[in-house]
This record gives structure tokens, C-alpha cells and sequence, in this order.
């Protein structure tokens, strides 16, 4: 068989239009902190997005990004075929039973959106659509949506978003007729939990300016909206609030929580009443609540633990001091995550950056492990709405490995494959390889450093194209997972690696607490020595590397590109968080309050100031910067669009090189960018071919593989 590669021998110079950039006006804008700190903001009037001048500068910024890439219009279509080529259109994911139904979502050819699907009573019984997804998006520009079933599986709310902005309406269809009921929620979070009785959802309110979603409502099925009782309100500046149910359908629990800490509530998921609080908020402890039976909660929590253990606790006597372990804590193992049966406790954990399941039987303590036998994966759990079963659902996938469903025998410890994701035009995933190295910091720490590349290309003589990508904040873990699209660069010659860098928490809660607050700059210096650990040891070439993140990792990127611009060909940044202090410094938008313990408190002056010696936009200089594309969302609610576009206007003015600096905002998204299966692999083709176009392949060939297309 044959798959589309290019040619990486040699480079094509290409000649860019003689076109000048859009330059933004110049408005200085005078900022004091607390401490009579003055900084000038030059593009602070981008920030208003009512403002046609505003409007009309990103609309430049598209016009000039399209006219720079023009000669590349017709390779872009061709690699966006070449990523659509490879997903299987009419697809359909493994159903998951719930009571006496089966659940699943389908694809459609041709169709971006899902379809929410279900069969009573076997898989063999007449599919009932639940909901189709390309019949809400007719007509949008985007288009989030899911869905949650009432627990008599009669009515189901749908949730869905048409602008990008995180802002949910939720309506209801009565599943025994078909038709929409007349309660229409607007302006919540996202999601919905049900009252055991099936006439009522309690649902999540954000607040309409800074974003922070603080109140908890109920909703009564044919009563008006305004009349929604109110369950709790969050007066804490600092706190989301958030609703969810227990695995026993018993008790709701409210949590309220920011990056450091978090508390919780319960209250009867049969007659919702008061919210008891189970632990007040503790500065640096977070905690979560379960239930599966009994007379007993389940907590997973940090408290004397940094790398978070697993306790009970009488229902009646629920706070910390009468916490017993049930899992302790470990200072080599991190505990990820926990899943409750009938017979069986499931563990998700974490060591040396790898993921584990662990299998405990209540019954004896007898305990094993799941094995995957690859060196760099990973594996979690699927959804397990059962309780009385043996079967655990597992998801496990590589960056060689296309995501795969398994059920797991926790019995007779034996697995079936239910799925794995098929990937079409030709792949066979034996003809790449994988590597997990781990790379010495320059304070000795050793960070996880996951590669992939393809066999047949790889040359280890540092002549090969790189891209290096990275997150670390918010103690979020970068996991070694597949990626259809990477194939493109991968069947181009090209060496991916992914820095699990501190911030996330791939080696522990220390992980974590090493990448944030006064220790932020670890985060970046991890990053640049594993960049530099490709280059010395000759698995990219030294002006071939290319780097990439999106939001926090997009904060990332502008770090990286003031401290070592040298060391990067070019720099991808989606959505980039850039624009730090005068974000945590505005009280009215979000990433701010909740955020001061992932970032810092401005009005604490050392803080203040360690957010200002590494803020991107606050440290852009008159020097030579790599190649750029940014790219962002009018409607983001996440990382407002004013960050990035103050962060190129201010590179434009300053930077001394020739090296490309493009603006792409996206003016019907948020975010996540262009909604639907389609429409978001356009986006990946540009930022694909600009890294393409730089190093001049930009022209398909043909190339035999050794090995036969699975």
C-alpha cells in the first residue's frame, strides 16, 4: 500500500506577498497596581469587542493571514482531504447500557455533529433517536451540545450551545412522543443532574459578566423559569460552583472550588432540600464525594496527602476528623481517579508518568493490576453507570495506538475489545514507533518526555523536522494519545514529542506544586531543556524544531518565545492565556479571582511582580522572534481574544525579524475553535501548512510502505 508523504530533503525558499501587515493603533493606557506599579498598555482598546474598529483591526489581521498563505490555498484543501480521508464518517460509538437501555452516538456521512442514539431492551431492538445533532445545527455557525435522560428515561434535556461562549440553554423532549416540551432554560453552565421523581433538574448559573458560575437553581418541568427555586449561591468571589449526583442516585453534591481547594454539599436526590456541608473550605485542600450504598461517603482528597488517598466517613458524621483511609497515601504512586461496584473497587493511578488500573475485590482485599505492555499510553476509565456489575469499561489508546473500548472481566480478569477507532487511508500502526525517555532538567529533575515517529523515516542524524508540544498548568496531565491528523506530519518526515512538564501532574501532586504560583518558571525551562534534549541528541534538527500549546500551553509558547526564541523554527499558539497581570488584575473577567492561587494575587506584591518578570505580552522586546501563527476566538469565554490580538499588535511593532507573525481569529467561535467533526480539521490544516510552508513541503508525493494496510 502507499501513503502521501513529502519529501523533508531539502528545503524550497518561498517568496511571501509583498504585503504590508495591518499595524493597530496606538492608544497608551495608563495601568497602576496596588503597589504604584505603572505599566503603559499600548492595544488595552482591543478590549472592547462592541467597538468597529476593534472588529474591523481582527478582520485585517484574517485578510492579511489570508493573502500571505494564498499561494498554499490549494495544499490546504488537499491536506484537509487528506485529514478528513482518515475518519470513518459513518461511525458509531460502543453502547453503554443503563437500566433497560442501551445508549450510543452515531455519525452520519457527510454530518458534523453527532446523533444520540438508543435501543430498549437488546441491541437488536429499532433504534430511537434521541436527538440529531445536524438537524440543531442547521443554520449555526457553531454548535455544542449533549444530552441527560430523565432516570425513568422518558425525557431527556438537551443542552446546547450556539455560540462558543459557554453559555448553555437547556430545552426538554418528552421521549414518548417526540415532542419539545415548553421549558426552555436559558444562560446556564452546561449540564444538568435530575431529581429522583423525574419532574425536576437542578442545573448551574454563570454570572453574565465575570463568567464565574456561582448559583445552583431547580427547575420544576412545567413552571416558569423565573419562579426556579434557588438551591445555593456561591458569595465567594474566589469559589465555581458546580452539581453533580452519586453513583447510588441517592444524594446530589455541590461542590464549590478553584485551583487550590474545594468543599462540598449533599442533599437528597429524592427531595432536595438544605445543602449539608461535609467539610468547610481549607486553604490547599481539595476534596470530592461519592457514594455507592450504605451508610457511608466516599472521599478522594489531598488532605495529608499530596498525592491524594481514598476515605470514608459516616453519612451522619461526615467531616475530616472522622476520615479512615481506605486507600493511603502514596509518596511514589498518584492516585488519579475511582470507580465503585458492587464487588470491586477501581483505582486509576499514576507512576513515573504512566497511567494503571488497579482492581481491589471488597470482599477478601485481593487486588491486580490491568496489563497494556507499551511503553508510553494510555489507559482510564470509560463510563460505568452500572453498579451491579463485574464488568469495568476501559478506554486505552497510544501514540501508535487509535483509542480502543474495552470491557474488563473483573471475575475472570479477561478483556474484550469492543472497539478501536478505525483509522482509514492506509494506516498501519506498525509502521510507527514510540519512545518514552526522560529528560534531566536543569535543576536535575527528570521530566517524562513521550516521541513518536515514523520507522521508515526516522533517521536519527538530526536532519529530521520536529514538533514539540505542552501544557502544564492546573495540574492537568498530558497523556501519550493517538492523533489521526499527527500522521501528517508524522508520513512527512516529521518527530513528535510531548513534554510532560510540571504544572501537570504526570509524576504527583509535587508535580504540580512545582509548576505554579512563584515556581511558574519551572514550567518553561522544563520545556525549552526538552527541546534542547532533541536537538543534542540528534532526533531534530537544530533549525527544523517547531512548538505548539493552546490556552495555559499557549501562555507556555509566549514564554518560550521570549526566553529562547533562537531555539524554535516556529511557534504555534491557540488561544494563548499571554497577557497575565492585567488579567488576574480585572476582577470583572474571567481567569481571575478563583484563578489567584494557580497564577498569583496581584495584590500581593511578590506575587505581582513574578507574574510580571515572565508575562509574554509584559516582556515582548525589541530582538528576533520565530516564526508565529496565533490563533483565538472572538467568543471565548476561556482566554478573551484581546490577549492574543494585544500580543501580536505588540510584536508587530517590536520584534526585528522578517519571520512571519499571523492573527487568525476565528469570529463564530470560542475556545475550543470551529465546532462540528469538519470544520475544525480546516483549522488544523492551516496550522499544518504553515509549519509546512515554511519548510517548504508543501508538495504530495508517493512513498511504499514496508508493511500491509490493516
Amino acid at each position: 500500500m502507499s501513503v502521501l508523504t513529502d519529501c523533508v530533503s531539502t528545503e524550497k525558499e518561498i517568496k511571501l506577498p509583498d504585503v504590508k501587515p495591518p499595524v493597530a493603533k496606538i492608544e497608551p493606557f495608563e495601568i497602576v497596581s496596588k503597589h504604584g506599579h505603572k505599566r503603559i498598555d499600548n492595544y488595552y482598546w482591543l478590549k472592547n469587542r462592541e467597538d468597529s474598529a476593534v472588529i474591523n483591526y481582527l478582520k485585517a489581521e484574517n485578510a492579511y493571514l489570508d493573502t500571505m498563505m494564498a499561494h498554499t490555498k490549494a495544499f490546504q484543501e488537499k491536506l484537509f482531504n487528506e485529514l478528513r480521508g482518515r475518519i470513518k464518517e459513518d461511525d458509531a460509538s460502543v453502547p453503554y447500557r443503563l437500566d433497560d437501555y442501551y445508549y450510543y452516538t452515531r455519525y452520519v456521512t457527510g454530518g458534523e455533529y453527532p446523533i444520540y442514539c438508543r435501543k430498549k431492551g437488546s441491541l437488536d431492538a429499532p433504534e430511537e433517536i434521541i436527538v440529531d445533532g445536524n438537524e440543531l445545527g442547521k443554520g449555526q455557525s457553531f454548535l455544542n451540545f449533549f444530552i441527560s435522560q430523565s432516570p425513568d428515561h422518558k425525557i431527556a434535556a438537551i443542552i446546547m450551545d450556539t455560540v462558543g461562549r459557554n453559555f448553555y440553554t437547556i430545552k426538554f423532549k418528552d421521549l414518548t412522543t417526540g415532542n419539545l416540551l415548553p421549558d426552555v432554560i436559558p444562560d446556564t453552565r452546561g449540564g444538568c443532574v435530575w431529581t429522583n421523581d423525574n419532574r425536576s433538574i437542578l442545573y448551574a448559573v454563570p454570572d453574565k459578566k465575570t463568567l464565574r458560575t456561582y448559583q445552583i437553581k431547580r427547575h420544576v418541568l412545567g413552571t416558569p423559569v423565573a419562579s426556579d427555586a434557588l438551591i445555593y449561591e456561591e458569595k465567594d468571589q474566589t469559589l465555581a460552583v458546580g452539581v453533580s449526583k452519586t453513583k447510588s442516585k441517592k444524594y446530589f453534591i455541590i461542590t464549590s472550588g478553584r485551583t487550590d481547594a474545594s468543599f462540598s454539599q449533599y442533599l437528597d436526590a429524592d427531595k432536595p432540600g438544605k445543602p449539608v456541608v461535609i467539610q468547610p473550605l481549607q486553604d490547599e485542600v481539595e476534596y470530592s464525594v461519592e457514594h455507592a450504598g450504605g451508610d457511608k461517603f466516599y472521599i478522594y482528597t489531598n488532605l495529608n496527602a499530596k498525592n491524594y488517598r481514598l476515605a470514608e466517613a459516616p453519612i451522619s458524621k461526615p467531616s475530616k476528623e472522622n476520615w479512615k483511609d481506605v486507600i493511603p497515601h502514596r509518596e511514589d504512586v498518584f492516585l488519579q481517579d475511582v470507580d465503585f461496584f458492587k464487588d470491586y473497587l477501581a483505582l486509576s493511578e499514576m507512576s513515573a508518568g504512566l497511567t494503571k488500573i488497579r482492581i481491589i475485590r471488597w470482599a477478601d482485599k485481593s487486588e491486580h493490576y490491568i496489563d497494556f505492555g507499551e511503553p508510553a499510553y494510555f489507559a482510564g476509565f470509560g463510563y460505568n453507570p452500572e453498579f451491579n456489575t463485574n464488568i469495568l469499561r476501559y478506554s486505552y489508546q497510544s501514540m501508535t495506538t487509535p483509542p480502543s473500548t474495552y470491557d474488563y472481566n473483573m471475575d475472570t480478569r479477561e478483556k474484550e475489545l469492543k472497539k478501536e477507532q478505525p483509522v482509514l487511508g492506509g494506516f498501519n500502526k506498525n509502521d510507527y514507533a514510540t519512545e518514552r525517555v526522560m529528560v534531566k532538567a536543569r535543576d536535575g529533575k527528570e521530566i517524562p518526555l513521550s516521541i513518536v515517529y515514523r520507522k521508515d523515516l526516522f533517521k536519527k542524524d538530526g536532519t529530521n523536522p520536529g514538533w514539540i508540544y505542552g501544557y502544564g498548568s492546573y495540574g492537568a496531565t498530558l497523556y501519550p494519545t493517538f492523533s489521526s491528523n499527527r500522521i501528517s506530519l508524522l508520513d512527512r518526515g516529521f518527530v513528535y514529542a510531548i513534554a510532560h512538564v510540571r504544572g501537570g501532574q504526570e509524576m504527583g501532586g509535587a508535580w504540580y506544586d512545582e509548576g505554579k504560583m512563584l515556581k511558574k518558571k519551572n514550567t518553561f525551562t522544563d520545556f525549552i531543556d526538552c527541546s534542547e534534549w532533541l536537538i543534542q541528541n540528534k532526533y531534530v534538527a537544530k533549525d527544523k524544531l517547531f512548538a505548539s500549546g493552546g490556552s495555559a500551553g499557549g501562555l507556555l509558547m509566549g514564554a518560550i518565545a521570549n526566553m529562547r526564541p533562537d531555539l524554535y523554527r516556529g511557534v504555534i499558539a491557540a488561544v494563548p492565556f499571554v497577557d497575565v497581570v492585567t488579567t488576574m488584575m480585572d476582577e470583572s473577567i474571567p481567569l481571575t479571582t478563583f484563578e489567584w492561587k494557580e497564577w498569583g494575587n496581584p495584590n500581593i506584591q511578590e506575587e505581582y511582580e513574578y507574574m510580571l518578570s515572565y508575562s509574554p505580552y509584559d516582556n515582548v522586546e525589541k530582538k528576533a522572534y520565530p516564526n508565529l501563527l496565533v490563533t483565538t476566538g472572538l467568543h471565548d469565554s476561556q482566554v478573551q481574544y484581546w490577549e492574543p490580538a494585544k500580543w501580536v499588535a505588540k510584536l508587530r511593532a517590536m520584534k526585528t525579524d522578517n519571520n512571519r507573525l499571523f492573527l487568525y481569529t476565528n469570529m463564530d467561535a470560542g475556545h475550543g475553535g470551529a465546532s462540528g467533526r469538519f470544520r475544525r480539521l480546516k483549522e488544523v490544516a492551516l496550522e499544518y501548512t504553515f509549519v509546512f510552508d515554511i519548510l517548504g513541503l508543501n508538495e504530495v508525493h508517493e512513498v511504499e510502505s514496508d508493511s500491509e494496510s490493516k
